[in-house]
């Protein structure tokens, strides 16, 4: 065996994300795994002929980005229907529905000529109107139109979607959604949470051939923003299987650690014969299992976020729960039981408080282990529950771009929970000095994947009114939280996460010196080559 490296990156600055030996000049790799890590002079002894060698230039080059909170899959699976994450107006919104609904005409088969969007803000009609029936048919109304908000918690219908599916007079609902009506008696186009779920059922779905073909697209874009892994939040045997098979073909790019969907409606034995099972039968170094996912509550723009006090521009209104709280605690005790992580999506500091109880009474059955249990989001926490995450080895996982930079955002979340809940509201500093492990994310498709403008929003968000606490980051807090503590949060801290001889050779070579770059340019920096296991898999 040649005792060469494959690939050496010298000259550059290395932010290893190691507490032994946080910088460093160059970096070797050979096969998959991380061998030296160095000055550049040191690193010649690797240098042999048919060694790749790289100069960094004087650039960052860092662990491969770990987003401990997304959705590849799925947001995959919507790339070829409506994107309007950037329109920010009506106007924009009717050219862009017409455009795409004039380079797409009704299809023959079942649902294909139904049109299906994503991305939309709440509050995108005229001015400030909010969306509704009316709106949408006035783009569109000879076809059903559906459009999801941003962040997958509520979506829009024109009138002839909701007659299609039998929802312009309302319907039944699970716990937590709602269909809006007016004071007719009709509804407002309006679906909160599950309500939309008749509408889902009738869209047309990709066949196998499709779906491989989507999430190729997904893992493209992933590597082109330098993430290496994701924590995947959605998922069963048969998506873990997917995965598994563009591996086996040699195309899977990006590592996943895939958790089990749990709903409200999972029988309570498949926590032990499906979730666990997916913990033991996916163990690769590229396709793990061993979390399962649930919802606490909704969101909070739609009211539907579980909040201590009311909500302030809705006085009497708290959101709501997914669960009965005992039905809650029962199947978080049985996953932990079973030796399994467990994610809860909870954006209110109510939802939080259940969450955190739930884990607390799970550790008080089974025993304190090394269980990592994660509260997802954690948009609001109550003052009374910030020290808890600490105590119970809870982490943190949250999404930085979630968070309205300013008071000047226009944002309606910042309305709804009232600015007495502000000290308290994407709260990353106050959690971190209470000691908790927060691990960054994305929740893509609901903002950009692109983790350089998480990592800028921690540098550049503003508190919201004099006497708030700043939330801001340390920047290497920050980066240390989309790699070596998003490892953790994944038990693969011994494996990834850091520039250290031995770990996987998961590296991102950026296009600038990120800790010389002024805090209100980190947004621009992006990767010039990105490494899974040895592999360059983007190199602009």
């Amino acid at each position: 065996m040649s005792p060469f490296a494959d690939i050496l990156i010298t000259n550059a600055h290395l932010f290893c994300a190691h507490p032994e030996k946080p910088s460093a000049e160059a970096i070797a790799v050979k096969g998959n795994r991380i061998v030296f890590v160095g000055s550049t002079r040191e690193a010649a002894g690797w240098r042999g002929p048919s060694t790749r060698e790289i100069n960094g230039g004087g650039c960052t080059v860092m662990p491969g980005f770990i987003d401990s909170h997304f959705h590849m899959l799925s947001g995959s699976l919507n790339l070829d229907d409506i994107h309007l994450e950037n329109v920010t107006s009506y106007k924009g919104f009717t050219a862009t529905v017409k455009d795409y609904a004039a380079q797409h005409p009704p299809a023959p088969l079942k649902g294909g000529y139904w049109l299906a969007g994503y991305g939309l803000r709440y509050s995108l009609g005229p001015g400030t109107k909010p969306m509704d029936r009316h709106l949408i048919d006035n783009v569109v109304a000879d076809r059903p139109v559906v459009i999801n908000a941003y962040d997958y918690h509520t979506a829009w219908a024109n009138t002839l979607a909701l007659k299609e599916v039998g929802l312009f007079h309302g319907g039944d609902c699970s716990l937590n959604g709602e269909i809006v009506l007016d004071e007719h008696g009709e509804a407002t186009g309006e679906l909160r949470e599950s309500a939309s779920d008749p509408i889902e059922a009738l869209l047309p779905q990709p066949d196998l051939v499709q779906k491989r073909s989507l999430l190729q697209k997904g893992l493209k874009l992933a590597s082109q923003f330098g993430v290496t892994s994701v924590h995947e939040m959605e998922g069963n045997d048969e998506k873990a299987a997917l995965y598994a098979a563009l591996e086996q073909a040699g195309e899977l790019t990006v590592r996943v650690y895939a958790s089990y969907s749990i709903t409200p409606d999972s029988p309570f034995e498949a926590i032990e014969k499906e979730a666990a099972v997916l913990k033991k039968k996916y163990r690769s170094n590229m396709v793990r299992g061993g979390s399962v996912k649930l919802f606490m509550d909704g969101v909070i723009e739609s009211y539907t976020g579980l909040l201590v006090d009311e909500y302030a521009d809705s006085p009497g209104t708290h959101g709501g729960s997914n669960y009965e709280v005992e039905h809650f605690n029962r199947t978080v005790i049985e996953a932990d039981r079973l030796g399994l992580q467990v994610c809860v999506h909870s954006v209110g500091d109510l939802g939080v408080r259940h969450v955190l109880d739930a884990y607390e009474e799970a550790c008080q059955r089974s025993g304190k282990r090394n269980s990592r249990h994660r509260v997802e989001h954690i948009e609001v926490v109550h003052p009374d529950d910030v020290h808890r995450f600490a105590e119970l080895g809870v982490i943190a996982s949250m999404q930085p771009l979630h968070a309205p930079l300013s008071m000047d955002s226009g944002d309606v979340w910042l309305r709804r929970v009232g600015l007495q809940r502000w000290p308290f509201c994407f709260a990353w500093a106050t959690l971190r000095e209470a000691g908790a492990l927060l691990a960054f994310g994305s929740d893509w498709p609901v903002v950009s994947q692109n983790p350089m403008l998480g990592v800028s929003a921690t540098q550049n968000r503003q508190p919201w009114q004099e006497g708030n606490p700043c939330q801001c980051q340390n920047l290497t807090d920050a980066l240390l939280s989309y790699t070596r503590h998003a490892a953790f949060a994944e038990f693969q801290e011994q494996q990834k996460g850091q520039l250290k001889p031995g770990f996987l050779a998961d590296i991102v070579l950026l296009s600038g010196d990120i800790f010389h770059t002024p805090a209100e340019d980190l947004a621009m920096i992006h990767p010039l080559i990105t490494m899974v296991d040895g592999r360059v898999v983007f190199e602009d």
